[in-house]
């Protein structure tokens, strides 16, 4: 698996390498700015790509503008978004369209290796990782529509779903049976309209509801 970096800091850019290099990944470029990771993208054509949201010059949006513009122009490659806060409309732009292999987490996330490794590998085989505190956030901020029609145990399903859990790793998290998992699924389904579609992924389509895309 081939690996793009792109963080401004040097020290968490070179954690990330290390961290990387250690599971096996080969990290092709490890870059400081979007203008770089583009350039570095389109050079080597990498499995996955970890960038920063925020990058100079501007310390705005250079990461997520870089990362949706790979996304269009080589969506076979996976996105994984770092930043140092929630940012909802950040992850609801990268969640838009075409849902496969994007993932936006939190950097204090990256200080639990094993869960970071687990969200880029999440990632990097074309599932969502979404980082569990915006998750939160989004849940208590959702007041009002379908979702209020959940039970508690469906939202949280729903938030782990929304963080890129398979249903054996919810049923894990929860401590219920698969199949429990799959009914509380079903029922999201059915609460928030989203019937069977063929060419639709459900999973995904709820997870938009939930982010309000």
């Amino acid at each position: 698996m081939r690996a793009v970096i792109a963080e401004d800091s040097v020290l968490l850019r070179a954690g990330l390498v290390k961290v990387l290099e250690a599971v096996g990944y080969t990290v092709v470029a490890a870059v400081n700015d979007a203008e770089e990771l583009l350039a570095a993208v389109e050079e080597h054509r990498p499995d996955v790509v970890v960038t920063d949201v925020r990058m100079p010059p501007g310390f705005t949006d250079e990461g997520v503008r870089a990362a949706l513009l790979i996304r269009r122009q080589w969506p076979e490659i996976a996105v994984l978004l770092l930043s140092q806060y929630v940012e909802e409309r950040y992850a609801a732009d990268l969640l838009t369209g075409d849902n496969r292999g994007v993932g936006y987490l939190l950097k204090e996330r990256v200080g639990n290796v094993d869960d970071f490794l687990d969200a880029l590998e999440r990632v990097a085989a074309g599932g969502t990782a979404l980082d569990p505190e915006v998750v939160s956030q989004l849940l208590l901020r959702r007041q009002s529509g379908p979702l209020d029609l959940l039970t508690p145990r469906e939202r949280e399903v729903l938030g782990l779903m929304a963080e890129g859990r398979s249903n054996a790793a919810v049923a894990r998290e929860l401590v219920v049976s698969e199949s429990a998992v799959a009914k509380h699924i079903n029922n999201i389904f059915m609460k928030l309209d989203l019937p069977p579609a063929e060419g639709e992924h459900r999973r995904v389509m709820a997870v938009l509801r939930f982010l309000d895309a």
